[in-house]
């Protein structure tokens, strides 16, 4: 489980295409502090395990499911992403539950430059558009940012310089793709919703049952 605060932008120091996935070295610092061989580390969104490391990278294992449904496929040697180990009992939740599970892709369509603000827009699909609320949370390439709008399958997030500049946000260009994970709470309640056919009244009585209040 992440938060969602990027620690570290890392650089692809090798991806190499296998027949059913790929193995991907990471040159980094700072995520390695107390590493160990089989601990998670977000890259840029998606939760990986570490295979092995040294002194400056470590690898991973990447999936066939996951080159599927993230922006993984798209990457080569230098490439940057995002980087954020997993929590741990002590640490600050500074964003929002993060599972490092990814849902899909988005398209970056627009960047707008505001006086002490960037506002990104992206594409999504269309089926995920019903986890995507005005103040609610996302995670874009790992980073928790929340929603300023949506309208149909576009929507915006408003980013602080901070963030912009100490992620790999600031190298996105128009078109590029994103790794998207909805917020989590969206899909337990779409859950409890849904259940016994849609028959469930949604009242008071139904809130206070299923601990909304």
């Amino acid at each position: 489980m992440f938060t969602g605060i990027i620690e570290e932008i890392g650089s692809i120091e090798e991806f190499s295409r296998l027949s059913n996935g790929a193995k991907i070295k990471i040159k980094c610092n700072t995520v390695l502090n107390d590493i160990k061989i089989g601990d998670s580390i977000s890259i840029n969104g998606c939760c990986q395990t570490v295979t092995s490391y040294g002194k400056d990278y470590f690898t991973a294992d990447v999936s066939y499911e996951t080159l599927k449904v993230t922006n993984f496929s798209e990457m080569k040697s230098g490439y940057k992403v995002n980087l954020e180990r997993a929590l741990t009992p002590s640490s600050r939740m500074g964003g929002h539950i993060v599972q490092g599970h990814i849902d899909c892709t988005a398209k970056l369509m627009k960047i707008e430059k505001l006086s002490d603000f960037y506002n990104l827009s992206f594409e999504i699909k269309t089926e995920y558009t019903k986890y995507i609320v005005k103040k609610g949370s996302i995670a874009i390439n790992g980073c928790s940012l929340t929603v300023a709008d949506v309208n149909c399958c576009i929507f915006n997030v408003a980013v602080i310089p901070h963030t912009y500049l100490n992620t790999t946000l600031s190298n996105l260009k128009l078109n590029d793709t994103v790794n998207i994970e909805t917020d989590i709470l969206g899909r337990y309640i779409e859950k409890l919703l849904s259940r016994n056919n849609n028959t469930d009244t949604i009242n008071e009585n139904f809130l206070i049952e299923n601990g909304f209040m």
